[in-house]
């Protein structure tokens, strides 16, 4: 009946209960009634042999053919080009990361089912890409090569990416980080309202969170898809670490998200899913 009387009309009318949907600079919109979405973070990936759940992540998506897949921020590491200090380990220069990147991300996109969305949600290491040329020659703004875009066509780069905007129960936030600290996933969806997927904290966890709705919303961590042993963390002097390494799986019903699914690393070649070893 809405619909009708906003042809007849000329207007748009919202219902009661419904979020109206905006339209935002560098956030991706994603519709799903039913289906999956798999969501992996923190690769960090560096040339030589892929981490056991980017493995595993390659392998997800050729066999779940997912409707979408989501790489939620720090795709490369980018130690060289980083503000922070350098350590005495060999690190790879930017172009190595970058070819590295492209052969890895070429399995995953061959694997995505046709018409899959392939969306990357830029992460804080990620940025230092475009970072450095803004800030060093802010006037090679227009020249081929100094976005991520340019060596990563097929990917679609956005700060977020929205799911089932609107939708109750289903509307889910994606972006790379929010809040900081043990308690951030709780933190996220009590802030943002709706469920919320974050990496950054590699710490891979799902807290759900029940009010007077009629239905439950979900903080998840992802984890670290690179092995937390990862040479790339080695700043953190062989502390121990709160992380896990693995991805998570959102599925949909009729627009609503079901209870969130880790994929979490084993050993060096099986994963957890489900309560079943998986080898990678």
């Amino acid at each position: 009946r809405r619909r009708r009387i906003e042809k007849r009309r000329g207007i748009v009318l919202n219902a009661p209960s419904a979020i109206p949907r905006k339209t935002y600079p560098h956030r991706v919109p994603v519709d799903l009634e039913n289906g999956q979405i798999l969501i992996g973070s923190d690769f960090h990936i560096w040339p030589g042999e892929a981490s056991t759940c980017l493995r595993a992540f390659k392998k997800f998506v050729d066999d779940i053919r997912p409707a979408a897949v989501i790489l939620n921020g720090d795709v490369m590491d980018f130690p060289r080009i980083s503000r922070h200090p350098q350590n005495w380990e060999s690190a790879p220069d930017p172009q190595e990361e970058i070819e590295a990147a492209q052969d890895h991300l070429n399995d995953i996109v061959q694997a995505c089912k046709r018409g899959a969305h392939k969306i990357w949600t830029i992460g804080n290491h990620d940025a230092r890409w475009e970072g450095t040329f803004a800030n060093a020659v802010p006037q090679m703004r227009g020249v081929k090569g100094v976005h991520l875009s340019d060596h990563f066509a097929v990917w679609q780069k956005a700060m977020s990416c929205i799911i089932n905007e609107g939708v109750e129960g289903g509307a889910t936030m994606v972006k790379h980080r929010f809040k900081s600290g043990q308690g951030a996933p709780r933190a996220n969806v009590l802030n943002a309202g709706i469920s919320m997927v974050t990496g950054h904290l590699h710490s891979q966890k799902v807290t759900p969170l029940s009010n007077y709705r009629p239905y439950d919303i979900y903080g998840v961590d992802t984890g670290c898809v690179a092995d937390k042993d990862h040479k790339a963390f080695l700043y953190a002097e062989d502390a121990p670490l709160d992380w896990r390494s693995g991805f998570a799986l959102l599925t949909y019903r009729e627009g609503r998200l079901l209870p969130p699914e880790l994929v979490t690393k084993w050993s060096d070649n099986q994963v957890v899913f489900r309560g079943e070893l998986i080898r990678v």
